[in-house]
């Protein structure tokens, strides 16, 4: 047992299997209700945003929008510029000790703090009657919170086995930069990576058997293909994967489209095609937890699993798969486990982001989501052209697209794609968390030459052109 904080010995109040976001969250909302917790570890302390996700993966997407910068600077005039990979070794290497360092301050560092959390790591857990066994030892409690996260998912290719490949987190260890990726999705996964690599210097392909980001709105898609494509990298989108095999080092991917079949090589195959829940070797199905299709754990807006007394949250369930609902939806778990109260999960008003660039910033109902849930839908599309912070800099790369009732006028939903996008959206968040009209929207005072400016003039197009307007004018 690797105790980092030892409790008392004997029964615990819960016992939260996994060591990441969810866990934590879980683990530290039941010790400040002064329940004395058994916290499991399941892979790396930390959990896959801190250790492969989230925090790896951002650094170095902005150490690409850094060469990226340099050499776009020729967009203003007089301006050139240019900057390189010098040494992709120490850039690792300076991910790597970011990730030790967060990984220490924001989890294992914190365990002395909570006398009443015990960090176990004796091996894979299962649950049994009455707790759970990890190695030798058996953990009783009469309330379980399951945070065991996911990984990446290997499609069923035919031969996809047998060629060099990497996911999203061997891609970030790799010891020498490659000439040339191919990236099997265009999620948010696959788009942010496959940017940031063919920034860093490589030829980079992507392939996709719908199109980029397919759950954003296809403004969207559009618009970020275009860019995809103006900084040199190939997509192949609407595609069927045949097969694959290894050619010498290099990995060749057949794709049929409607009009032929293609081959596609690489030095790598990168998986960027969704994710996995880690819910093998935990004996579900002996203990009565339903799983989904995908394996995921199904539970309720309590978090409550089909098994009374068990709860899930974060990646291994149903619900949404980020970092931020994860902790959400474990303290949400924690909380009603006990206390016998039902919060309840309410994502209506959940702000996603993508990071690629621009960024592509969303919030509630797409148009095509509106229209299902019955709503007689009008839209708003703003193209950056119109915006003065981007003519300011120079940069009208992007879209705002507003979702409202047509009927009552009230805002649905809507998605920013701008190069500052993420810090706009969480005003369009709360927007809709307090049932803003676009009017509203409209008439609200926003301060000139930024980014969220956009959403003021994107909910005046509703109902006038707003090129029509001078500035401020609106």
């Amino acid at each position: 047992m690797n105790d980092l904080c030892c409790g008392r010995r004997g029964e615990y109040d819960l016992v939260v299997i996994g060591a990441g976001s969810a866990g934590f969250s879980a683990a530290i909302t039941a010790a400040e209700s002064g329940k004395r917790v058994a916290l499991i570890g399941h892979g790396t302390i930390g959990g896959t945003c801190v250790n492969n996700g989230c925090v790896p993966s951002k650094t170095m997407i902005r150490a690409a929008e850094a060469i990226h910068g340099a050499t776009a600077a020729h967009r203003f005039p007089g301006l050139s510029g240019m900057a390189r990979v010098d040494d992709w070794a120490k850039l690792v290497a300076a991910k790597s000790d970011l990730v030790s360092t967060l990984r220490q301050k924001k989890y294992a560092g914190l365990l002395p703090g909570y006398e009443s959390i015990t960090y176990i790591d004796e091996g894979a857990a299962r649950l049994v009657e009455g707790g759970v066994q990890t190695g030798t030892r058996m953990i009783r409690a009469p309330r379980i919170v399951i945070a065991t996260g996911g990984r990446p998912a290997l499609p069923p290719i035919p031969g996809i086995a047998e060629v060099p490949r990497l996911d999203s987190t061997s891609l970030l260890e790799l010891e020498k930069l490659p000439e040339s990726l191919l990236f099997l999705g265009g999620g948010y996964i696959g788009a942010e990576l496959a940017q940031m690599m063919a920034r860093m210097g490589v030829k980079v392909t992507v392939v996709c058997r719908s199109r980029l980001l397919p759950r954003a709105e296809p403004e969207i898609s559009e618009t970020l293909s275009r860019v995809f494509c103006d900084e040199g990298i190939t997509l192949h989108c609407g595609v069927t994967y045949d097969s694959c095999h290894r050619e010498g080092e290099r990995a060749v991917l057949r794709v049929e489209n409607s009009e032929e079949r293609l081959e596609l090589s690489a030095d790598h195959l990168v998986i960027t095609a969704g994710r996995s829940p880690n819910t093998e070797g935990l004996g579900l199905a002996g203990m009565g937890i339903e799983t989904d299709r995908r394996g995921a754990i199904i539970v309720g807006d309590d978090m409550a699993t089909t098994r009374p007394g068990i709860f899930a949250a974060g990646d291994v369930t149903n619900r949404d798969q980020f970092v931020y609902m994860a902790a959400y939806g474990a303290k949400l778990a924690a909380r009603n486990a006990l206390s016998g109260e039902t919060h309840r999960y309410d994502n209506a008003a959940m702000p996603w982001v993508v990071f690629t660039d621009p960024q592509v910033a969303g919030v509630g109902l797409t148009e095509a989501d509106a229209k299902l849930a019955g709503h007689k839908v009008k839209t708003s599309v703003l193209g950056l052209d119109n915006l003065p912070r981007a003519l300011a800099a120079r940069d009208t790369r992007g879209v705002i697209k507003l979702v409202a009732d047509a009927q009552t006028d009230r805002l649905l939903g809507g998605v920013v794609m701008a190069p500052e996008g993420s810090d706009s959206v969480q005003t369009l968040a709360m927007a809709l968390k307090f049932g803003m009209t676009a009017k509203a929207l409209g008439e609200t005072i926003f301060p000139y030459l930024t980014t969220v400016e956009g959403l003021k003039l994107a909910a005046q197009t509703f109902d006038k052109d707003v090129a029509r307007l001078s500035c401020c004018g609106g």
